[in-house]
């Protein structure tokens, strides 16, 4: 009844299976004309990157098949490690991985500590093509399990949720649908509650309705597949196709055959890639074509302008082969002689680009604005948000903070030592810190790096640009924002006051710096949506009986704790925001002001002699010379000088500034020299890919490092604009605008362009949703060589949003262009509408 049923699904459904086989390719996985299949190329389990992939028409369906303790396991679940690299047997058509529990790595210490139970075992993972499209899993362990663990350890396999969504499975007999939400029953599994399988038997198949997206899964041995829903305990999890491994298993303890459908003569259809804002008049403007890698000639290409009668032919050339990068071949159309302001889009081979505007005013509304006007005022914490009808989030943690425990190692990077460093024992309430700070995009908590960089940022934009613009109430007194209610102050300024409010009031309550202020539950750390609703708001008193009530609040002990840390390099840098910060504050709140300059010295006098790290000395030196003029600061920076030019590329973008104040012509002679070398490194690392700035993730998308790239080099080139290029910040800007690797073009800023992300990793990630000027992470690279960005909420190296860089380079960026525009013949900038 199962044959016939799956034969009838398959001949409905129109099959024609790909002539060829899968073969190992030059890269070291397997692959056939629209079929990959990795083995344990990737780095992050953590993050349903690694094990068997598969990538079924350019799209990775799915991933992470390896050996797990858990049905479903979880961001903290343990992970096995790798021993040693994968072995590829070319002469045998076979890769294969050693693994082992538990990792000692992340064994309860690291950034993400996890516990892992008393069991240690080692095993392989074989990976062999079979004929067409199928291969084979087999598994086999060093010993059998131990009897207890016989029913927990499975072979897992995850189906990414996202384009599965209302497309049905069939397992031996029974069918049904990949729901859009998770559903019971539920059943007490393993010791947590889970939906009960969806399905179990012998054989699955994944949409058998979808020629690019069926596969067929069979277990060749006794036991059965199961597929699970795993998001039923953790939103971010996928379907699960697991088999459990039988008592007494070690070589062959799992074996599978898995089918990925594959449509004959498939190929990458040609994607374009444009900025989804547009460019301007006066800037180079280049769109990027991505092929199949077995695609390498040109076709015609088409701009056309739109208007009243639809699409008019304004150009149609050959676009101009840039070669191979990744898995694609490229070709880029450079059109910067269209000067015409009006609305635009490319075709090629029938494929159109989205809607991009040409005009002198394409950055003066709607681009960097949103971030201003949204995304900042809604990662306010300690404060309540509106936008007219709509609470983004109440007043939020007003029991800040507790003194964190000493000798401990938080879940997410907070790691505190032996002492407390002030005068608080562990569990006392530090006041003075409930005010001021931003969320840190896709969690709750307030890290130092992060909020003072974000303020050093917003200090540099009302510098450079003269950033005057309002659009928002911010009532400090009242801890009241209304989006889109004017108050006659400049937006940026009162950002800025937020920040130091935070930086400065850490550091005045307990006489240096805080590392952070957070959570200090699991259970709180992933909650997701009203930021007031993760403690109580009263602050809690540990020497308190129940009941007892001191200076009229008493709460429960789910306050945020705050750590501190000996980290003199990251002082350095808190101090040089605070200087930047001090200058721009000086008119509109110069007390505030006053403050920020005097912890800036202090902490400076502190951790200058403690830090050997010449990027933040040299940083933090530039911030003090623009702010005070000191003899003292210039001197400090000038001795220094054999080590600025061996650092060159992290220290010419921050000193450029102050090279006009310096005498020391030996001084400025090297400077200039290693900065003359260092833009020649700059330009070979841009040229290495087809949008003019390096492409190299690690598990973050590069977004944000691009941004960082870019805003860097405004500085260098500001400084030294006759030896470094504005094209690297202007690329870096459309790169993050959608002229960038891969099918999915969105601009990284949500509601920026005529396509953007619209389902990000920020606090409201659990409804699918977005926040206006946030700037996702963005494309990441899926080892060795697919570049992804799937539309899913839950992929913080892909979507997520975040504080101190990511949305504030962008509009720093933005800004720049913006500027260099109007150099460049545009009209007035139209900021201060």
């Amino acid at each position: 009844m199962r044959t016939l049923l799956l034969s009838a699904l398959l001949l409905t459904a129109g099959t024609v299976q790909a002539e060829g086989s899968l073969e190992l390719n030059e890269r070291g996985y397997f692959s056939m004309p629209g079929l990959d299949v990795t083995v344990f190329a990737d780095i992050y389990p953590d993050g349903h990157q690694s094990g068997v992939t598969v990538i079924q028409h350019g799209v990775r369906t799915a991933a992470n098949g390896d050996v797990r303790l858990e049905t479903s396991p979880g961001q903290w679940s343990p992970v096995p490690t790798g021993v040693g690299e994968a072995h590829v047997d070319e002469k045998n058509q076979r890769i294969s991985q050693t693994l082992a529990y538990p990792d000692e790595s992340k064994n309860r210490k690291g950034f993400n500590p996890i516990e892992y139970p008393d069991l240690n075992f080692s095993y392989q993972v074989h990976v062999e093509p079979l004929e067409g499209a199928s291969f084979k899993v087999t598994v086999d362990l060093s010993q059998p399990l131990p009897d207890a663990w016989i029913g927990k350890v499975g072979f897992n396999f995850e189906l990414f949720p996202g384009d599965l969504f209302g497309k049905s499975y069939v397992m031996d007999s029974s069918a049904g649908i990949f729901t859009n939400q998770p559903n019971g029953p539920m059943i007490k599994h393993k010791g947590e509650w889970l939906a009960e399988p969806l399905a179990t038997g012998k054989t699955l198949t994944v949409a058998p309705e979808d020629d690019a997206q069926r596969m067929v899964i069979e277990q060749l041995k006794g036991g059965r597949l199961e597929l699970w829903d795993g998001r039923t305990n953790h939103n971010n999890g996928w379907f699960i196709v697991r088999s459990l491994i039988p008592a007494g298993a070690s070589r062959n303890a799992i074996e599978w055959v898995v089918t990925p459908n594959v449509i004959d003569d498939w190929q990458y259809k040609p994607v374009i890639q444009v900025s989804q804002l547009g460019y301007g008049v006066n800037l180079p403007k280049t769109a990027v074509i991505e092929q199949d890698s077995n695609d390498t000639k040109a076709s015609k290409v088409q701009l056309l302008k739109l208007g009243s009668s639809g699409a008019e032919l304004v150009q149609e050339s050959s676009p101009k082969p840039w070669g191979s990068f990744l898995r694609y071949h490229y070709l880029q159309y450079d059109f910067s002689e269209v000067r015409e302001p009006g609305m635009y889009q490319i075709a090629y081979r029938g494929q159109k680009s989205q809607p991009f505007k040409i005009g002198l005013d394409v950055y003066s509304r709607h681009a960097w604005q949103p971030t201003l006007e949204y995304f900042l005022p809604v990662q306010m914490c300690h404060m309540r948000v509106n936008e007219k009808y709509r609470v983004w989030h109440d007043k939020c943690h007003h029991d800040d903070a507790l003194m964190a425990p000493v000798d401990y190692n938080h879940i997410d990077g907070y790691i505190s030592g032996a002492s407390t460093l002030t005068k608080f024992k562990p569990g006392q309430p530090v006041a003075g810190l409930n005010k001021g700070g931003w969320h840190d995009a896709g969690d709750y908590d307030l890290r130092v790096e992060s909020q003072i960089g974000t303020t050093w940022l917003l200090a540099m934009m009302v510098e450079e640009f003269g950033l005057d613009y309002d659009a928002t109430s911010i009532d400090q007194q009242k801890q009241l924002v209304e989006i889109h209610q004017p108050d006659g102050k400049n937006d940026a300024l009162q950002q800025i006051e937020h920040g130091l409010l935070t930086v400065l009031g850490g550091y005045q309550a307990l006489g240096r710096l805080y590392r952070g202020i957070i959570v200090p539950t699991k259970r709180q750390y992933v909650m997701l949506g009203d930021a007031a609703a993760q403690t109580d708001n009263l602050v809690y008193h540990p020497s308190l009986e129940p009941g007892e009530i001191k200076e009229g609040r008493s709460g429960t002990p789910d306050d945020r704790w705050v750590f501190t840390e000996q980290n003199p390099t990251r002082e350095l840098r808190v101090a040089a925001g605070l200087a930047a910060a001090s200058r721009v504050m000086a008119d509109y709140s110069p007390e505030l002001s006053q403050q920020a300059l005097g912890a800036a010295e202090g902490i400076f006098t502190q951790a200058f002699g403690k830090s050997d790290d010449t990027a933040a000395r040299a940083f933090v030196l530039a911030e003090l010379i623009l702010t005070t003029g000191k003899q003292s600061y210039i001197d400090a920076l000038t001795n220094m000088k054999s080590a600025i030019v061996a650092d060159i590329d992290n220290t010419a973008w921050a000193i450029g500034r102050v090279m006009t104040v310096i005498d020391n012509q030996e001084f400025v002679a090297a400077v200039h020299q290693a900065v003359v070398e260092q833009q020649k490194h700059v330009r070979a690392q841009a040229a290495e890919t087809p949008y003019g700035v390096p492409y190299k993730p690690h598990i973050w998308g590069a977004g944000w490092g691009i941004q960082d790239f870019g805003v860097k080099q405004y500085f260098v080139h500001k400084s030294w604009p006759d030896i470094a290029s504005s094209d690297i910040y202007v690329n870096a800007l459309n790169f993050v605008l959608g002229v960038h690797p891969g099918s999915n073009t969105n601009s990284f800023a949500s509601g920026v362009g005529s396509k953007s992300a619209l389902v990000a990793y920020g606090v409201n990630r659990a409804d699918w949703s977005y926040i206006p000027g946030g700037v996702i992470s963005g494309t990441a690279l899926i080892r060795p060589d697919l570049p992804e960005l799937k539309e899913w909420p839950f992929f913080w190296q892909q979507t997520e949003y975040v504080m101190g860089g990511g949305a504030t380079n962008y509009m720093f960026l933005a800004l720049a262009v913006e500027a260099l525009e109007r150099r460049a013949g545009a009209e007035p900038s139209a900021n201060s509408d």
